[in-house]
């Protein structure tokens, strides 16, 4: 968006925009900050308003570009004027990051789960996607085309015997992005579902079966694969899942790309199968 205040004559440098959702903590913190020095302005939402203005700080002391506002995913008509607000200071949303997520606070088998909050955790990691899908989406579609990441998880595609609501909802998460990437694939519409790996966050230490963990993935390697989708150097993963950590924005680009691979899908028993 051109600057209303810049000198007459004077070029203004049009950064491409990035919106991070869940962006005060953990890994959408990492990300806001390394999209910021990596050249994108971004726009970040969460849920605090004061851990928002404390990112938009640290993105402006460090030399980049950001502006903020608070709103609850789970919230629909919030996240539309969060988004119109801050598509009005930055301009429209190339890429959607999408990192808002919670987890169920007791590690239980299924049955002895809580009703209420296996719903939160759903309404938060599910429907909140959904609300960001509708305020951002629309507009990629009018200019022809943008990205998206889900924060996505292994849970989404092998079983666990707990955190059964965390691993449905991201079960339903890589559902949803690959209903958004099929429908606006004509349209330039691209999404990706994006395991960070194990990242060292106040969510992965709280998870028993991180407490004996040494190794965590470095969060500049997050940083560098949300970029490279954002520049569309991963654009043949669109509606596939990746893995930081196992991954590489390298080995990706020299992978081959076939049928249903890296999508969340019915394995066969084999050929004789007639699911194969």
């Amino acid at each position: 968006m051109p600057d209303p205040l810049a000198p007459a004559g004077l070029a203004v440098e049009v950064l491409p925009v990035a919106l991070v959702a869940g962006a005060t903590g953990g890994v959408g913190r990492h990300l806001a900050l390394g999209l910021a020095a990596a050249g994108w302005a971004v726009g970040v939402l969460g849920r605090d308003a004061a851990a928002v203005d404390d990112v938009v700080e640290d993105v402006r002391d460090a030399g980049g570009r950001a502006v903020g506002t608070a709103a609850d995913v789970t919230d629909a008509a919030a996240v539309l004027r969060a988004v119109a607000a801050l598509e009005d200071e930055l301009g429209p949303t190339d890429l959607l990051v999408n990192c808002a997520g919670r987890l169920e606070g007791e590690e239980v088998v299924p049955w002895l789960a809580d009703p209420e909050e296996f719903a939160a955790v759903l309404r938060v990691n599910v429907l909140g996607q959904l609300h960001l899908v509708r305020a951002v989406v629309p507009g990629m579609v009018v200019r022809g085309g943008g990205r998206l990441v889900d924060l996505s998880s292994g849970s989404a595609h092998k079983d666990g015997p707990t955190y059964a609501a965390y691993a449905a909802s991201k079960a339903a998460l890589f559902r949803l992005g690959g209903a958004v990437a099929a429908a606006g694939a004509e349209v330039g519409i691209r999404v990706f579902e994006m395991s960070p790996g194990v990242v060292r966050t106040p969510m992965s230490t709280a998870m028993a079966q991180h407490a004996e963990r040494t190794a965590w993935t470095d969060p500049a390697d997050v940083v560098a694969m949300v970029v490279a989708i954002g520049r569309g150097e991963l654009d043949a993963f669109s509606g596939r899942y990746l893995r930081v950590g196992q991954d590489t924005p390298a080995s990706l680009a020299a992978a081959p790309v076939r049928g249903r691979a890296r999508t969340l899908d019915v394995l066969p028993w084999g050929p004789d199968d007639p699911m194969a």
